[in-house]
């Protein structure tokens, strides 16, 4: 029955048997379970991997069985680590087909019929954008990666937006949570907001895109220097996996004017991506560009984690992490 939350059929006897019998050794569990003793230390090992068993100070009993309140909440949290793990894993293959698709499009010679357009430069980057939202129709959808704009940038960007919401276009921007401290750009979102636009925030974006009307994106060609050059992809396919992407990162960002909720273990989201940055082996240099702070805030909070999580060095940080449950075990 339990199966589902990763106890097999020997292990789930062995632990009814011993809520049931909490005196009974191994042998006296074999023998009520009809099990062989092999069996019942297989069992015991598998509850001990989950942690719904610990040694007993009782003379002949090995183990002792967890409550089932406590036992339940161990394999819920497990398996919701597992999930958020797998969460990961695809936001990353995502991220990473995105630039992959950017730079191998770079590579295609120029063409007016291929699915893939080069742009060089800022000036030709910013002409392309132009005309992709002269002709939307419906929707504007955007990650806004790289810590807050100038006061300047976004003023600039305010005439365009007004066009694009009173002709009816859907504008909907992914920002990154740094920017919440930021006072010039939480202006620019309430402006935004209070024009029909919609904003969100997310701890750490996969990479800078646009994309107009579900049927042309525009991604940078080299993700250090976004102003250097970029792609503007129309294939249906591709474009089809890039809206996928937006919209699972969507789901799972902040509205402004509310506060980023906290992961299972309390964690705010920043923490909670410097951690899992810290464990993938990031510099404290490449989390503060992820998170869109200074590299000062990006050392200052990967130490209070490590102090936490009494660790010496990023590698020990990242086994109790895990040990403590804040990052699933490998």
């Amino acid at each position: 029955m339990l199966d589902v939350l990763g106890l097999d059929t020997d292990a789930e006897r062995v632990y009814r048997a011993m809520l049931g019998h909490p005196r009974e050794g191994v042998v006296q569990l074999a023998l009520l379970l009809s099990m062989s003793e092999e069996q019942v230390r297989s069992g015991l090992d598998r509850l001990s991997e989950l942690a719904l068993v610990h040694p007993s100070a009782q003379e002949g009993v090995g183990f002792r069985a967890v409550g089932p309140e406590t036992a339940m909440e161990v394999l819920l949290a497990r398996q919701q680590a597992e999930l958020a793990a797998q969460q990961m894993r695809v936001e990353a293959s995502r991220a990473a087909a995105a630039q992959l698709i950017a730079e191998c499009s770079a590579l295609r010679p120029r063409s007016p019929d291929a699915d893939a357009e080069q742009l060089i430069g800022p000036d030709e980057i910013r002409e392309r954008l132009a005309r992709l939202a002269s002709r939307a129709t419906e929707e504007i959808t955007t990650f806004a990666p790289g810590g807050a704009h100038t006061a300047a940038d976004l003023e600039a960007s305010r005439g365009p937006n007004a066009e694009l919401l009173e002709r009816g276009v859907r504008i909907r921007t992914v920002y990154l949570d740094s920017v919440r401290n930021h006072q010039p750009t939480l202006d620019h979102v309430d402006w935004l907001n209070n024009h029909g636009g919609q904003v969100r925030t997310s701890p750490t974006l996969p990479i800078r895109m646009i994309i107009a009307d579900r049927c042309n994106a525009v991604l940078p060609i080299d993700t250090s220097d976004a102003r250097a050059g970029a792609v503007v992809l129309s294939g249906a396919g591709t474009v089809a996996a890039l809206c996928a992407l937006f919209e699972s990162v969507w789901q799972t960002a902040t509205p402004l004017g509310h506060t980023p909720r906290a992961d299972p273990n309390g964690l705010p989201p920043q923490e909670s991506a410097t951690l899992h940055l810290l464990a993938q082996g990031y510099t404290d240099e490449a989390i503060a560009k992820r998170l869109g702070v200074s590299p000062r805030t990006a050392r200052r909070v990967a130490a209070d984690l490590m102090e936490r999580l009494s660790a010496r060095s990023r590698f020990q940080a990242g086994v109790n992490a895990a040990h403590h449950g804040w990052l699933p075990k490998p």
